[in-house]
This record gives structure tokens, sequence and C-alpha cells, in this order.
């Protein structure tokens, strides 16, 4: 198992006075970290990928699809290609940061609506933009990790038995599944179950309390989903990703009105030391 750490928890954009960051998750025993991209440009996540590369540090990162306007399944063609432009500049980014896995949310804005479910459409879209993506991600030596999202966030895919199918439709060796435990938990009857589901379809797995605090706190039940993680035999990266309100853009995104917990340092600390220990109590039952 290797461990990783969402820095989304402090920062939508890592830039020099974040580096403390990286520097807090080598000193808590992380093998990673988990890069927002969300903004910037190829020369400012090269800068970052020299910095991680001096600490000895991997590094994956997490994108989205940030509005209406870039939405890669909008049956409008000039929209729809500004959204493949966007997926082509989060894989311009990633490669030159030096990422080993693009995740996230990156199929359609969030919070945006159709009032119904996906429609094929949408979904034929959505593959076909996606299948693209993996061919350029693939030829840089990365992986993609799709997000689904719970239903009060996106329509587009929220469950794991939607995006196993949906891995299908894209069809591609270099494209699966980032399967995250706060959207799972308001969505899957079980999770166990739906890990189970995913199988080798699962590329990254995204470990956030119920409450999106500090993993171990809340009402989730991690043995259980470790042991479905660890039955399918996962080897991918295993990220921690809490959120503050420390931030307010952050805050608004994520609807974090109160701490949810004391200290960035404590955060690492504790979550990270949670994960390795339930996973390895796990380990030794398994």
């Amino acid at each position: 198992m290797r461990l990783s750490v969402n820095l989304l928890c402090a920062t939508g954009f890592v830039a020099s006075d974040d580096l403390y960051l990286i520097d807090l998750a080598q000193q808590c025993g992380y093998d990673g970290v988990e890069i927002p991209l969300l903004s910037g440009d190829v020369d400012h996540y090269q800068w970052l990928g020299g910095e991680l590369d001096k600490r000895g540090i991997a590094r994956t990162c997490t994108a989205i699809c940030p509005d209406a306007e870039t939405d890669p399944t909008s049956a409008d063609s000039e929209v729809r290609s500004k959204g493949v432009s966007h997926l082509d500049w989060i894989v311009d980014c990633a490669s030159a940061m030096g990422a080993e896995v693009i995740g996230g949310p990156f199929h359609a804005p969030i919070g945006h609506f159709t009032g119904s479910g996906p429609t094929s459409d949408e979904w034929k879209r959505g593959a076909e933009a996606h299948h693209r993506m993996a061919e350029r991600a693939t030829k840089l030596g990365m992986k993609l990790a799709l997000e689904p999202l719970n239903r009060f966030e996106s329509h587009y895919l929220n469950t794991s038995e939607q995006a196993k199918r949906y891995a299908g439709m894209v069809d591609h060796p270099a494209f699966g599944i980032m399967y995250d435990t706060f959207h799972a938990h308001i969505e899957e009857k079980s999770q166990t179950e739906a890990i189970h589901e995913l199988g080798s379809v699962m590329n990254v797995l995204h470990v956030s309390e119920n409450d999106r605090g500090i993993p171990g706190t809340g009402q989730i039940d991690f043995a259980g989903i470790f042991a479905a993680a660890q039955d399918q035999k996962f080897d991918g990266w295993v990220v921690l990703e809490a959120f503050g309100s420390g931030l307010p853009e952050l805050a608004a995104a994520t609807r974090i009105w109160r701490p949810m917990f004391k200290d960035h340092e404590t955060l690492f600390q504790e979550g990270g030391d949670f994960i390795r220990s339930c996973w390895s109590q796990v380990e030794v039952q398994v």
C-alpha cells in the first residue's frame, strides 16, 4: 500500500508558500502527495515537479471540469471542443509535474444539473473524450482515475455500478476509477460490495470520512473497505482526503462551514496513522 494525502485540505493551488505541506507529508511518513490541478500553466507544474523531485516524493493529481462552458459531454460542439481542450490541459500539466495518475471528477461540471440522470448520448460523448484523454495519458506514462460524485454534486456518475459500465464504454487500459468513501457513503448500499463491483477498474482509493474530517473518527467502516480492497488485490494509491474551513473558496465548494480538524499537522499525523494501522490489521486477517 502506498499512502498519499490530498493537498486540497489546505490549498487549491500549490505555490512556493505551500511547499511546507509536502515537507509535512514526508515527515508524517507519506509516500506521495496528491496535487490539486485546478489552475495555472505547464511551466508552474514543471517547477512544482522539480520541487517534488528534490524531495524524492511521488505525486498524483486531482482535476475537475470547471464549468458548463468546458463540458466534454455537452451536446454543443463548441462547448465540447473547449471541454476536450481542458482535458488536454490537464494531461499536459500533469505530465509536466511527473504525476503517475490523474484523478478526480473531470467528467462534467460539479453542481450543474439537467433535471435527470445521465443520458446515453452524454455518456457516449464523455466516453469518447475520455478514451482520447487516456490515449494521451498512457503515451506519457500516466493512468486516469475518474471519480464518481454523490447525486448532490453531479448527475453524471454516482455509483460503482455506473462507473464500471462507464469504464467499459471508455474501453482503454489506462482508464480507471477513483473510489471515494465519502461519496460512496451517500450512494452505495454496501461499500464492500461496491468495491467488489469495481474490481480491477479501481485505480485510486480516496479515504474520506463521512464528515470529511479525520478518517477513523466518524461512521465509515474503513476496516471493511480496506478488506474489500485487499481482497481485490488493489495496489494503487490510498489517499487521505479531508477538507477544512480555512480557505473560503474551498469551504464554499465543499460546503464545509466548521473546522473538521485542529490543524494540518494533526490531520496528516492522525489520519496517516489510522490508515496505516487499519490497513495493516486487516492485511493480517486477510
